[in-house]
């Protein structure tokens, strides 16, 4: 009976106090439009040659924002690659060497048996017999040291096949590349400073990414699916409902954050949401993407319901008649 009267109470209050025209079947809140931070940093301590980017800056999934001093590590690779030629060299030489032994010793191998069964027959001496004999293990001694040679001259080769793989890697970890369309938001250093491992270079805004965050409280929260189609109207473009929808409801209820202004709501237990801008949407209108911004997003929750006139989801079409080309 306790459970029925909060619903029911929780029911009423939501009704008396949503906004004028929203009908049953909704939920909303307010929050503030935020997106993926993305800190581009150094894999290997170094010093920057090059920052390639400025803050405000939109940079493509791939490209190079920044690189390191490479001068050392392409000596070593220089010389690795040199090694590597050296080994291949030897390895040509000894095989040939391992060739010629060979020959030999199969050419020596039939002397030897066939001076073995002169010596059965009592034709030769056993002082000849053991003269071919040593001639075979000599050249049997000789193939398998060229062979012996070859193998380790095949080892040398993958071993530094592999460290100029290494120091290639290496290299390219020195180019500090976008891994998404951004926009730059911090440049964190200069051409000519010397950064620890992991040192941050650019800080990115993922352009891709944008969502706003809301808290509901738990009996509202519990009608929100995964998915649920929403809209998102900024308090600087009312007249704009944005399309989106739910990408993420949290799985833990928490206190409201004290970003919420009235204590009652403070105390209330909440679950986060975020409500995720359409892709298409943002990269149409990505020079007009800022963070921070407030606004309220609606959720549907009941899909028999139509979105009211006030909310039908529109796009700002004006704004693309000053929006450059790309």
């Amino acid at each position: 009976m306790v459970f029925i009267a909060a619903s029911v109470a929780a029911g009423y209050t939501w009704y008396r106090l949503r906004p004028a025209g929203i009908p049953a079947g909704f939920v909303y809140s307010n929050g503030r439009i935020e997106a993926t931070e993305i800190d581009i940093a150094t894999k290997y301590a170094g010093r920057i040659d090059q920052v390639l980017v400025r803050e405000g800056d939109t940079v493509n999934a791939g490209q190079v924002a920044a690189r390191m001093d490479t001068r050392e590590m392409l000596a070593e690779l220089h010389q690795a690659e040199a090694q590597l030629q050296q080994a291949q060299d030897s390895k040509v030489a000894d095989q040939k060497l391992a060739d010629l032994a060979n020959t030999q010793f199969r050419f020596a191998a039939r002397d030897y048996d066939r001076y073995s069964k002169l010596f059965q027959q009592a034709v030769i001496a056993s002082q000849q017999l053991d003269t071919y004999q040593t001639k075979m293990d000599t050249y049997r001694s000789a193939f398998e040291s060229t062979t012996a040679k070859v193998a380790a001259d095949v080892g040398t080769i993958n071993a530094t096949r592999a460290d100029i793989d290494r120091l290639q890697t290496q290299l390219d970890d020195r180019e500090l590349k976008a891994p998404v369309r951004a926009r730059v938001l911090y440049k964190l250093a200069e051409p000519g400073e010397v950064l620890s491992a992991g040192g941050e270079v650019v800080t990115l805004l993922d352009l891709t990414d944008v969502y706003m965050t809301i808290f509901l409280p738990e009996l509202e929260a519990g009608e929100v699916p995964i998915g649920a189609d929403a809209r998102v109207v900024l308090d600087a473009a009312p007249q704009w409902p944005l399309a989106s929808e739910v990408s993420y409801v949290s799985a833990r209820a928490q206190f409201t954050p004290k970003s919420v202004e009235t204590q009652v709501e403070r105390e209330k237990l909440t679950f986060r949401i975020k409500v995720q801008l359409d892709p298409e949407l943002l990269r149409k209108y990505e020079p007009w993407v800022k963070v921070g911004l407030p606004g309220v997003a609606y959720i549907k929750v009941d899909q028999h319901v139509e979105w009211p006139a006030q909310l039908q989801a529109r796009e700002p079409t004006e704004l693309l008649k000053i929006i450059p080309h790309q």
